[in-house]
């Protein structure tokens, strides 16, 4: 069956480097922090973590609103709770096959984890055309196109919350507020 999905690919940059540096306890304790605060800031906003990848994962959402929303405030939630690590996020919306009713099979399943791979650290990818609108509290910045394998160049955009006055993030009040509630 095909559905639309937004699909979401996060990684901690870093991690194995940490875990080399670290050593393997503490690299645990850093992963269980950030898969507790995934999945907390998941049921915030309701999308759902399809894979765990090591130390990073699947996120999927019925909407894209809801992707970015995940991604931007899980970005802003694991400066602290994945210090010195930062999450880094590719994102992508498409049409893709249900496959057997737990798997997805296409192009933006594909597209989100290459764009994640070729995300800087601390950064949010996701291809131009996908972006369906402006979303409120979202900012996006210009980014040179990447070459992804398998799909080739994509022109991309990096996307960020906007700040407030003061240049704290403002994402949980921002979308705490209708429309958004």
């Amino acid at each position: 069956m095909k559905v639309e999905r937004s699909f979401v690919f996060v990684d901690l940059s870093g991690f194995t480097k940490f875990t080399a540096s670290h050593g393997d306890t503490s690299a645990g304790r850093l992963l269980t922090r950030f898969r507790a605060e995934v999945r907390d800031v998941a049921a915030r906003n309701g999308v759902r973590v399809d894979k765990w990848l090591g130390d990073g994962c699947m996120i999927v959402a019925v909407k894209q609103e809801e992707a970015i929303r995940f991604t931007l405030s899980l970005q802003k939630q694991c400066e602290d709770v994945c210090a010195p690590l930062k999450v880094r996020a590719g994102l992508s919306t498409g049409q893709v096959l249900m496959f057997e009713g737990e798997d997805y099979i296409g192009t933006a399943v594909n597209q989100a984890s290459r764009l994640c791979d070729a995300a800087d650290v601390d950064e949010v990818l996701i291809a131009r055309q996908d972006l369906q609108k402006d979303y409120v509290g979202v900012r996006e910045i210009d980014h040179e196109s990447v070459n992804l394998p398998g799909l080739g160049e994509i022109a991309v955009v990096a996307l960020a919350a906007e700040r407030s006055i003061g240049g704290a993030f403002d994402t949980g009040e921002l979308w705490t507020r209708v429309p958004y509630v």
